[in-house]
């Protein structure tokens, strides 16, 4: 990671902010879509650990329906994050290259 530096006198300091409203959408949408994948793919990691507690001690009615409650909610945020995803990459393949 590269220190914040201060621009030089008399710089641009606009200089790679992206005024374009298409990549500054499709870079929101990126970042939203990234963290949908993490949470996604976080409670379906939770819902895996529930399920082995739940199968190595007591398997409860409470933990049955975590683990179902955590697997459609996972689902529910992961999928379209997933499309979201494979949207925003080939919009990126789609556009010309800058320059």
């Amino acid at each position: 990671m590269t220190p914040h530096r201060e621009p030089a006198c008399g710089a641009d300091i606009t200089q790679g902010v992206n005024t374009d409203p298409f990549l500054t959408r499709r870079a929101r949408v990126r970042h939203i879509s990234a963290i949908g994948r993490r949470v996604g793919y976080l409670t379906f990691g939770v819902a895996t650990g529930l399920l082995v507690v739940g199968l190595t001690t007591s398997f409860t009615e409470a933990i049955a329906t975590a683990v179902v409650a955590l697997l459609i909610g996972g689902s529910v945020v992961l999928a379209p994050a997933i499309l979201l995803h494979y949207a925003v990459r080939a919009a990126d393949r789609e556009d010309p290259a800058p320059g």
